[in-house]
């Protein structure tokens, strides 16, 4: 299964592995699926973490790349068709990181590990957290 990592799974993983679900941390450890995190996600790390509602005990410049390691994830940038499709989503959730992790795996056909139920109302497949 090709997975995409929303951002408080990827934090979960690390840090709190327990709040995962047990499919979810199967999905992580087993080495026939592929996960990735994409760039919105490491943005939104990035954001919260300066508006204070994130604290990490390293430099983010640490930590992050880390985290993305740990769960031997690749990294999935940000493209202009991402950009695009996230213009023709409904408006069922107003997170646009969130919106752009749903385009990123309409896209590219990738499964959303996820904890957020906003995720099903769209057209992809959501392994749930």
């Amino acid at each position: 299964m090709r997975i995409l990592v929303d951002t408080h799974c990827l934090l979960w993983a690390r840090a709190a592995p327990k709040r995962l679900s047990r499919r979810a941390r199967t999905a992580f450890l087993s080495p026939r699926n592929d996960l990735f995190v994409s760039a919105a996600s490491v943005w939104e790390i990035v954001i919260k973490h300066a508006l204070g509602r994130l604290e990490l005990s390293r430099p983010l410049e640490e930590v992050i790349p880390e985290m993305i390691a740990a769960t031997q994830a690749s990294a999935l940038p940000v493209t202009q068709a991402h950009a695009i499709q996230v213009a023709g989503l409904p408006p069922h959730h107003a997170d646009p990181f969130d919106r752009m992790l749903v385009a990123q795996a309409m896209v590219e056909g990738l499964t959303v590990l996820t904890a957020d139920a906003r995720f099903t109302a769209y057209d992809v497949e959501v392994l749930r957290a």
